[in-house]
């Protein structure tokens, strides 16, 4: 053979080597085009003007190269990158497997588990909520309450004790006094109420009626010095029209 010949033929292998290499999977050469030129792998923008990377290729240095897409995963929406299929979640530059314990399930992303109704997480396990008697479990699927009028007491439910005078509170786990008695420990206490006074809104206390004013134990009456009427609260007193508070006594403003 020729020396031409080989030259021929050691030209060609090395044409061959660079089309493999630029072939290679994730390896895209940087082309050599001209300051503004689209390069390979790329395309005129939709809108405005300029160039923008095909999907599956990102800018890097002012060429599209290839995204790199590992085993059990695709590309974005974006088309710039890539995220792991249904089941498997990223781990630095791979997909790995989610490893779903029994009664436990795929979560909506896919990329994190949960447990059934019934199981609470415990480390890499889900394990079986106890619920006792006249218990159920919430909402959650991952805890219990107790019914109505009972009581939780460390790991089970305990019948409430209602007290005369009380009934079972709005959430069926407390008991609440009767109008006209306030708690008391676990008793219901009648609110003493004293002579010109009413019970408030609550009905657990009492306020003194419009006149009267409210000491330690009883209501009275108020003393309206000169020129001076009840108050909006009907518990105080305020001066008249053209009087004003001195101490004790309404005195007339000066002009």
């Amino acid at each position: 053979m020729s020396l031409e010949s080989q030259r021929r033929i050691g030209s060609r292998r090395f044409l061959s080597v660079l089309f493999a290499l630029a072939c290679w999977p994730g390896v895209a050469a940087a082309q050599a085009v001209p300051a503004g030129a689209a390069p390979l792998n790329s395309h005129a923008k939709s809108h405005g003007s300029g160039w923008e990377c095909d999907r599956g290729f990102r800018l890097v240095r002012q060429a599209c190269v290839a995204v790199r897409v590992p085993p059990n995963a695709h590309l974005d929406a974006a088309g710039q990158g890539w995220e792991c299929e249904r089941g498997y979640r990223k781990a630095r530059e791979t997909c790995v497997a989610v490893v779903v314990p029994a009664h436990g399930f795929l979560a909506s992303r896919g990329t994190q588990w949960r447990c059934d109704r019934g199981y609470r997480k415990v480390g890499e396990s889900c394990v079986a909520v106890s619920v006792p008697e006249n218990g159920y479990l919430d909402t959650s699927g991952d805890r219990w309450e107790c019914e109505r009028g009972f009581r939780k007491s460390g790991s089970s439910c305990d019948a409430l004790e209602i007290p005369a005078q009380g009934f079972l509170g709005r959430s069926g786990n407390d008991w609440v006094c009767d109008r006209g008695y306030f708690k008391r420990g676990e008793s219901c206490v009648a609110v003493e109420v004293p002579a010109n006074a009413f019970l408030d809104s609550s009905g657990r206390a009492w306020n003194c009626e419009r006149g009267f004013k409210r000491g330690v134990r009883s209501c009275g009456p108020l003393e309206l010095p000169t020129n001076a009427h009840i108050s909006y609260s009907g518990n105080a007193w305020a001066c008249d029209s053209g009087y004003r508070h001195d101490g004790e006594s309404c005195a007339k403003k000066r002009r």
